[in-house]
């Protein structure tokens, strides 16, 4: 039978396939429109399938809360053409809506999920067909606690959420707690919510630092006791480019070398462990008041602490979980 145009229009209104595409669905199906949709969906797969190789970097990043739950979805693409298609984005948060209706716990049970009797997983199948390109959950995470909240940040790149002790919790602090796990990335809530691991990474790496610099301070003194300027001979380059120069003799080149390994071998054999130590401890206190949320200062007020702020907002008041997806480089 031919295929009419209305036939093709109600085809594309179901699926939001391309028009030529609907047209040869309904072609091959003799007009069944059910049949050209199974085809356009299968279609979907296909394209998904052959673009299983190429990388969705770019994508729309979506959180919502409601009551006791918040959760944050991630859908990739491969261009920021389609990311900012009204459809790509509409799925994105029809998947959310469905997510935190259902209070969903882990990413296959969200990919399992069904909404209008087809799952998150076929829809986003579907979506490769629709577009092109491959699409793809890369991430998904959620938050159940007595208050909960949500932020997205402008170009749904960015989104968090964060849980509280509290359900009552003022929803500009609520806001004001997401914006600023937005913006400054912490990596736990408080000193004590830092991995083990990364406080000992940070104190080793604090350690080496310190003593790295005290050997530098003590070469860098016994270059300028000798006349020579340390800044002309910080590398083996400067040094052959100062020569070249005329900024460097290469008598005092080998004299700075000499002191360097020199001095430099006396200095890191008698590092004062104390001192060492108690530098260490000053970097890591700096790195947990940087990267622990309730001691970082409040972007909105420097003179509070986020710990501060919350205590001020409302008695008691703490953040007891956070999380936050970002498809660009922090």
């Amino acid at each position: 039978m031919a295929v009419t145009m209305a036939d093709i229009t109600k085809l594309r209104n179901l699926t939001s396939a391309g028009l030529m595409d609907c047209k040869k669905a309904l072609a091959e199906t003799d007009g069944d429109i059910e049949k050209a949709v199974e085809i356009l969906r299968k279609k979907g797969q296909a394209v998904a399938a052959k673009r299983e190789d190429r990388t969705a970097a770019e994508g729309c990043v979506l959180s919502k809360n409601e009551g006791d739950f918040a959760a944050i979805v991630a859908l990739n693409c491969e261009t920021d053409f389609v990311a900012k298609n009204a459809g790509f984005v509409a799925l994105t948060k029809q998947i959310l809506d469905a997510a935190v209706a259902a209070k969903v716990k882990s990413l296959d049970e969200l990919k399992a999920l069904v909404i209008d009797g087809r799952t998150v997983a076929d829809l986003v199948t579907e979506e490769s067909g629709k577009t092109g390109e491959k699409s793809e959950i890369s991430a998904y995470e959620f938050i159940e606690a007595p208050g909960t909240t949500s932020y997205n940040h402008l170009g749904n790149k960015l989104a968090t959420i964060a849980g509280f002790n509290y359900a009552d919790v003022d929803y500009q602090v609520g806001r004001d707690i997401a914006m600023q796990v937005a913006s400054m990335n912490p990596v736990a809530i408080d000193q004590d919510s830092v991995p083990q691991s990364v406080k000992d990474s940070e104190y080793n790496v604090a350690v080496e630092k310190t003593k790295q610099e005290q050997v530098k301070k003590a070469v860098e003194a016994a270059q300028k006791k000798a006349g020579i300027n340390p800044n002309l001979v910080d590398s083996a380059d400067h040094i052959e480019s100062n020569i070249a120069k005329g900024w460097l003799t290469r008598e005092e080149a080998d004299k700075a070398v000499e002191i360097a390994e020199k001095v430099g071998a006396e200095k890191a054999a008698n590092l004062p462990a104390q001192m060492i130590e108690n530098i260490a401890k000053g970097r890591l206190n700096k790195f947990f008041k940087e990267n622990c949320l309730v001691e970082q200062e409040f972007v909105k007020d420097g003179d509070l602490t986020i710990g501060q702020y919350l205590e001020k907002s409302q008695a008691g008041l703490k953040v007891v979980e956070f999380k936050r997806v970002n498809l660009n480089a922090d």
